[in-house]
C-alpha cells in the first residue's frame, strides 16, 4: 500500500476520506473523539499530504479498495468529505458488500453537471495557474469557505491548501480521474445501506442541488448545520461527531 495512513482506536472500523485540496488533516478534530469506540482510518488521497502524486489517470475508488483490503477490513462505515463523498458513494455502488454505512459530508457526485456561474468561478481560478499564492487565496476567497476564513481555523486551512497546490504544481504528473460507470447520479436509488447526509448552509447553490438528487438514495436522512459552510469539519467537528455517533448507535 503506497498511500500515506494512520489507524486509530479498536472497534467497528470507519474510514474517512478528505476534502480536495487538503489532506487527512482535516479530520484531527474528529478523530480522537470517533477512536474511542471504533476503529478509524484516516489517510491522504494519491496526490495529497504525504501520499505520492499520480503519475497516471488515477483511480479514487481503486485505491480505496486497496487500502481497505490491506487492512484486512470486511466491512466497514464511511464517511466522505466534498470529493471524498463522491469516492465514498462510487465505493457503495461498487462495492455494496464491504459498506456498513455511509456518511456524506457536502458531498460532490459523478455525472453531475454543474450551474455555469460554479464553472466560471473555478476557470477564474484556474486562470492564476501556477502562482500557488494566488491560487490559494482565490480558492478560499470563495463564498464557501467565508465561516471558516473568518474562524480561527483560517491559518489551519490556509496551510493545507497551500501544501496541497505546491503538490499539484511540483509533483503531479498526471491530472486525469477515473469514475465507475454508470455515473453515480443515475444509480442513487440502488444505494442500500443507511446513509447520513450533512451539510452546512453557506454554500454553493449546486451543494444544495446535488443534495436533492441524494433524495433518490432510499434509506437517508439530511442534517442542515447553520452558520456553517464547506469545512463543517473544522467549524463544527463537536457536531460532525455528534451526529456520527448517533447515526451509528441507531441500528
Amino acid at each position: 500500500m503506497d498511500l500515506h495512513y494512520e489507524v486509530h482506536g479498536s472497534g467497528d472500523p470507519i474510514v474517512m476520506i478528505h476534502s480536495p485540496g487538503v489532506d487527512m488533516r482535516e479530520w484531527v478534530f474528529i478523530v480522537p473523539h470517533l477512536a474511542k469506540t471504533n476503529q478509524v482510518v484516516i489517510f491522504d488521497g494519491r496526490g495529497a499530504g504525504k501520499s505520492p502524486s499520480p503519475s497516471e489517470p488515477t483511480d479514487y475508488v481503486d485505491d480505496l479498495l486497496k487500502l481497505i483490503d490491506h487492512l484486512g477490513l470486511k466491512k466497514v462505515t464511511l464517511v466522505g468529505h466534498s470529493m471524498g463523498g463522491q469516492i465514498a458513494t462510487d465505493f457503495t455502488l461498487t462495492f455494496p458488500d464491504k459498506v456498513r454505512k455511509l456518511v456524506l459530508l457536502a458531498p460532490s457526485l459523478t455525472g453531475y453537471t454543474y450551474s455555469s456561474e460554479f464553472i466560471q468561478w473555478m476557470q477564474s481560478v484556474n486562470a492564476v495557474a501556477p502562482d500557488v499564492k494566488k491560487l490559494v487565496e482565490l480558492s478560499l476567497s470563495g463564498p464557501n469557505y467565508r465561516i471558516t476564513m473568518s474562524s480561527p481555523h483560517q491559518d489551519f486551512l490556509y496551510d493545507m491548501t497551500r501544501h496541497h497546490m505546491k503538490k499539484v504544481f511540483t509533483e503531479w504528473e498526471n491530472f486525469e480521474m477515473t469514475w465507475p460507470e454508470p455515473p453515480a447520479i443515475e444509480r442513487l436509488h440502488e444505494i442500500k445501506v443507511n446513509t447520513l447526509f450533512i451539510q452546512g448552509d453557506k454554500e454553493w447553490k449546486d451543494m444544495f442541488r446535488i443534495a436533492e438528487h441524494f433524495q433518490e438514495v432510499p434509506s437517508i436522512r439530511f442534517t442542515l448545520i447553520k452558520d456553517a459552510d464547506h469545512m463543517v469539519t473544522l467549524t463544527h467537528p463537536e457536531k460532525i461527531t455528534n451526529d456520527i455517533q448517533l447515526f451509528l448507535q441507531d441500528g
